[in-house]
């Protein structure tokens, strides 16, 4: 187009070559204050060559307006191809298809979030990375059923680096795959692997295979390396054949005696690693409150706001990150990136209600908002109307718990932590299991303030089956 361009400005309205590259450039770059200069002398010149004035004004509406996205026909038959390609791929291939686009955005965070909801939109699997089934790459994994799914890439995983992980997988390739963490140790390439590597491995879930306490793995990342290290000099003098020859190892692997992370701290760092939630999603643990409320994931909203009278929607997220602005009146504001169960999103919280509620918008919150929601450009914007913490809104919404109980001596753990919660509107039974096939629920008077945490500590009671919310 720019050619074209250059050749109406000096046919037409007989610009010099100078002259049209610069009506060329203000309408490629859309600068306003050149364009309606541009447009002036255009629109005389044209005149000048007996153009009349109305006609001259509609040819370089017409100029201005292909600027901006036009294409000659070889360059738009090049684009028709490719999208009719692409489209066929993803109809009749989109397990290989989508394997292959998040390959190609490997370090891009926000993009394969876009490609996991997707992926979730078509009901196809996104399995977690496994040092023993993950390539540097996303791949496309058979399932038992006969269906596809993919795997997801080490390479992937923040600050680990995908040359590293191609030695890692070629490491595998050789010699099998990893039978324990120290096996790892041993036989990694010790100069490929850094602390922080293994911290966000570990973090994203890729040693789950090999030992699923990941606290305990993150915390032993000195001495997983210190292995690694002895490991690889004793190859290097040559006691490696020697410890292999008499069925002896390097010093084994001593990890801390600690305790796994809770389930919450496990998703946070989780998602530290991989950048959004992948094996879970913290919000996952109040589906029912959530329902309770009234609750609109952002991925709904377009479809919520069609026929509704009001565009002030309920919404949930885990606040991921607040980025804040001083306006040109002075008052502060800020953008807010959340997370809920169908991906990231951002809203715009202005002063007032970032003065109320800034405690409550840091990183790793659980929060309720009311929000009012735009359409622009067909993607939902938001504009924050109110915060309050998730907790205490499900709280105030009669959330109850069922307790599956198969040992009576549960029961002052139990109590503990109820009496700790303090008394509110949730209402708790439990279900005892008194012989095959036999269960009896016993309801406990009162009621009390349940959360999230509560229901954690609930379940990690030993003895403590289940727990539902009801």
């Amino acid at each position: 187009y720019q050619e074209q361009v250059l050749q109406i400005a000096q046919q037409l309205a007989g610009f010099s070559l100078a002259r049209a590259d610069l009506l060329r450039r203000a309408m490629g770059k859309k600068i306003r204050s050149e364009m309606e200069g541009q447009r002036k002398a255009f629109i005389d010149g044209a005149m000048a060559n007996g153009v009349p004035a109305a006609k001259a004004e509609q040819i370089f509406e017409q100029v201005d307006k292909f600027a901006g996205y036009g294409f000659n026909k070889s360059h738009a038959a090049a684009y028709g191809l490719v999208a009719y390609q692409t489209a066929w791929l993803k109809a009749n291939h989109p397990v290989e298809f989508l394997a292959a686009s998040m390959t190609f955005e490997l370090g891009n965070t926000d993009k394969l979030n876009g490609f996991r909801q997707e992926l979730d939109r078509m009901g196809i699997r996104l399995l977690p990375p496994d040092i023993n089934r993950s390539r540097a790459e996303f791949a496309v994994e058979p399932q038992p059923d006969g269906s596809s799914a993919i795997r997801y890439a080490l390479g992937a995983i923040r600050n680990v680096g995908a040359a590293a992980m191609e030695a890692l997988v070629n490491t595998r390739e050789e010699g099998g795959p990893f039978t324990s963490q120290a096996d790892f140790a041993r036989r990694v390439d010790a100069r490929l692997v850094n602390r922080r590597q293994l911290e966000n491995l570990t973090a994203a879930g890729a040693f789950d295979s090999l030992h699923s306490n990941r606290r305990q793995l993150y915390e032993g990342t000195e001495a997983i390396l210190r292995l690694a290290t002895a490991a690889a000099e004793d190859r290097s003098s040559g006691q490696g054949g020697l410890f292999g020859a008499l069925g002896a190892e390097p010093d084994a692997l001593k990890l801390p005696p600690v305790d796994d992370w809770p389930a919450m701290d496990r998703l946070r760092m989780e998602f530290e690693a991989i950048g959004f939630y992948l094996s879970a999603h913290p919000l996952d643990t109040y589906a029912a409150s959530l329902k309770r409320l009234e609750v609109v994931r952002y991925g709904d909203l377009r479809k919520w706001l069609a026929g509704r009278p009001t565009t002030r929607a309920t919404l949930a997220g885990i606040v991921v990150g607040r980025q804040e602005r001083t306006g040109q009146s002075g008052r502060r504001y800020a953008f807010v990136s959340l997370s809920d169960t169908s991906g990231v999103y951002e809203m715009v919280v202005f002063s007032e209600v970032l003065g109320a509620s800034r405690e409550y918008l840091e990183p790793g919150q659980a929060v309720l908002i009311t929000a009012d929601v735009q359409l622009q450009d067909e993607l939902p914007k938001l504009l924050c109307a109110g915060v309050k913490p998730l907790d205490d809104a499900v709280a105030q919404a009669a959330a109850g718990l069922k307790i599956f109980v198969a040992d009576p001596m549960t029961l002052p753990s139990l109590k503990s932590i109820l009496d700790r919660q303090g008394r509110g509107r949730g209402k708790v039974s439990l279900v005892l299991d008194v012989g095959p096939a036999r269960e009896v629920e016993v309801k406990i008077p009162g009621a009390w303030a349940i959360n999230a945490a509560a229901r954690a500590a609930i379940k990690a009671i030993p003895g403590v089956v289940d727990v539902q919310e009801v």
